[in-house]
C-alpha cells in the first residue's frame, strides 16, 4: 500500500520556547529528585550513539531540532483506518530541506502492510540528502496465535509508518545535550512522567518539546505491543486495554521518542517512547518500570526549536494516549 503523498497532507508549524540546557537542569532536577533517590543532571557533549548499546544511525542529537506529531489515536480507534499510510523519509525532508541528513527517531504504529498486521514501530533512521538511507527501525508484534512477542528488522528501504507518532527529528550532529540518570524510583509515575510534569511545572503556559533517548537499565519494564486490529469498536479505555498485550519486559532497554509540556490545543500526544531490547528480544510502548529498588535510567535529551503537527485528526477523542 502506497503512502499519502507528503504535499497531500495538512501540515501545521509552531515555534516551541527553547530553555537553556541550566534551566532544564532545574526544572528536571527538582522532579526527579522527588521521586529517585540519585539523580545526576549534565550538560555535555553528546556521545557517539552509534555505539552500543544505543546503535542508532547518527551520532548525535543537534542540528534544527524539531517535533513532529503525525495523525493520532481517532485513526486506530475505535476502528482502523487502513489508508493512513505515511512516508517518513518524505516526511524528513520536507520537514529539514536543506540540510546533509535528517536524523529521525521515534515512537508509533508500524507499517502494517509489511507484515499484514498491525504493530509497533521503533523508528531509527537517517536520510542523506543524496536519497540513500541509513535505517534502524525494528517493528514489535504480537505473533499470531502464541501470544509472544517478536521483534523484526524492517528492510533496508521501508520508511513507512501507520496511523500515528511522534518523531524527534534534527541533523543527528554532535553537539550538547542534556545527560540525565537516574536510580532507585521511590514516586509512583514513571520516568518520562516525572520528567514531562517537571518541565511543565517549571515552564507554565510556555510550549516546551524534549526528543532523545534513553537505556532503561536494572530492571523491568511495563510495556504493551498492539494486537492486529480489532474487528469491534473500541469505545474506551477499557476496551482498549482488554485489546493490548502487555509484558514485563527485561532490560536493558534503549528507548526512543519525545514528550512536551502540554497539548497546545493542536490534540499532541504529550509524552510517547518505544523501546527495544539490546538482544533485540522485546519491544513495545513503554509505561513504567516495575522494578523501582533496582531500576536505573540514562538518558541523552535535546530541546525541540519548533513543534510540527502534521494531518491532525479533524474528529478526535480523549482516550488512548497512555
Amino acid at each position: 500500500m502506497a503512502a499519502i503523498a507528503v504535499e497531500k497532507l495538512r501540515w501545521t508549524e509552531k515555534a516551541l520556547h527553547v530553555p537553556s540546557f541550566s534551566e532544564m537542569t532545574s526544572a528536571l532536577s527538582t522532579g526527579l529528585n522527588e521521586n529517585f533517590t540519585e539523580v545526576s543532571i549534565n550538560e555535555v557533549e553528546c556521545p557517539d550513539l552509534t555505539a552500543a548499546p544505543f546503535n542508532l544511525p547518527a551520532c548525535g542529537l543537534s542540528g534544527s531540532p524539531t517535533i513532529i506529531d503525525a495523525g493520532g489515536p481517532p485513526y486506530l480507534l475505535p476502528l482502523v483506518d487502513r489508508t493512513k499510510i505515511y512516508d517518513l523519509a518524505d516526511i524528513a525532508r520536507k520537514a529539514l530541506p536543506n540540510v546533509e541528513s535528517v536524523y529521525v527517531c521515534g515512537a508509533g504504529a508500524g507499517p502494517h502492510p509489511l507484515i499484514n498486521s498491525n504493530c509497533e514501530g521503533i523508528f531509527n533512521l537517517k536520510v542523506n540528502s543524496d536519497g540513500t538511507i541509513v535505517n534502524g527501525t525494528r517493528i514489535a508484534r504480537v505473533t499470531p496465535g502464541e501470544e509472544l512477542c517478536e521483534t523484526i528488522k524492517v528492510p533496508h528501504l521501508e520508511t513507512r509508518f501507520a496511523l500515528l507518532a511522534n518523531f524527534y527529528l534534527c541533523e543527528g550532529q554532535s553537539g550538547k545535550v542534556l545527560h540525565v540518570k537516574c536510580k532507585k524510583r521511590v514516586g509512583t509515575e514513571d520516568f518520562i512522567t516525572v520528567c514531562r510534569k517537571a518541565v511543565k511545572a517549571a515552564f507554565g503556559d510556555k510550549h516546551v518539546g524534549v526528543g532523545g533517548v534513553f537505556l532503561l537499565k536494572n530492571g523491568n519494564a511495563h510495556q504493551h505491543v498492539m494486537r492486529d486490529f480489532s474487528k469491534v469498536p473500541l469505545l474506551n479505555d477499557d476496551d482498549l486495554n482488554n485489546w493490548l498485550k502487555f509484558y514485563d519486559i527485561p532490560g536493558t532497554l534503549v528507548a526512543v521518542g519525545t514528550f512536551l509540556s502540554d497539548d497546545m490545543d493542536l490534540d499532541l500526544r504529550v509524552q510517547h517512547f518505544h523501546s527495544l531490547s539490546v538482544d533485540n528480544k522485546w519491544g513495545g510502548h513503554y509505561h513504567y518500570d516495575t522494578t523501582p529498588n533496582t531500576i536505573e535510567y540514562e538518558a541523552y535529551f535535546n530541546v525541540g526549536e519548533r513543534i510540527i503537527r502534521m494531518d491532525q485528526p479533524v474528529d478526535t477523542h480523549n482516550f488512548g494516549r497512555d
